[in-house]
């Protein structure tokens, strides 16, 4: 079955960001809430948006909103020094030279995804961009993979989604397409999935290969 709308999760995916993310959050929570978090605490609290995870882990109200704004000061910050991902634009460029709709289904704020995109310069590819902010359930919930589908007007059975996290799958999976887990970038949230993907690509060349065996590129 052809392939005609590729959906793809942000942090971690297609960007390696996770590392600014976390280190963002710990600096924050140990500034103005006075506790140290690890990584694993801070996935654990993923799926909000990150004003969200902040306004809902924090004990010290009274700092949430100057929190979240040196949360976004910082997070921005990191990426001062951070490249491009070759594999991931050489990507994303094959994707749009065959015709291909893309499609972002993030749970990051506007702010937050903004910020990034600008980053890496890679906003142009997608055509469309579900945020944290434009959804009333967060993954795992399917809102943001049904809002895709209903956008581009397409079959589910054409429809993949590709993510790094347990949440990504799903969430695909509770929307009844095709779902892969990504674990091809330098950070990646899960390892173990409540729901069995249809395949697990280490690198961006396996889900090429992928698409090229059921005919989905030229």
């Amino acid at each position: 079955m052809a392939t005609d709308l590729i959906l793809f999760d942000f942090d971690g995916t297609l960007a390696d960001t996770l590392p600014f993310s976390f280190a963002a959050f710990k600096a924050v929570f140990k500034k103005y809430d006075g506790k140290d978090v690890s990584n694993d605490a801070l996935i654990s609290m993923f799926g909000p948006t990150e004003d969200d995870i902040i306004a809902m882990n924090f004990q010290n109200k009274a700092f949430v909103h100057q929190a979240i704004q040196e949360y976004y000061d910082l997070y921005g910050q990191g990426h001062s020094n951070m490249n491009e991902i070759d594999s991931i634009i050489a990507l994303l460029e094959l994707l749009k030279e065959n015709n291909k709709q893309i499609a972002v289904i993030t749970g990051k704020s506007r702010r937050g995804f903004d910020i990034s995109s600008e980053a890496l310069k890679i906003s142009h590819y997608f055509d469309y961009v579900v945020t944290g902010n434009d959804v009333a359930k967060a993954k795992p919930d399917p809102e943001g993979v049904y809002k895709a589908m209903h956008f581009f007007g397409v079959k589910v059975e054409n429809v993949v989604f590709l993510g790094d996290s347990n949440a990504d799958i799903v969430a695909g999976k509770s929307a009844g397409v095709r779902t892969y887990a990504v674990q091809w970038l330098s950070t990646y949230q899960s390892t173990v999935y409540d729901r069995n993907p249809d395949a697990i690509f280490s690198n961006t060349a396996e889900f090429i290969a992928l698409l090229e065996a059921e005919g989905s590129l030229r």
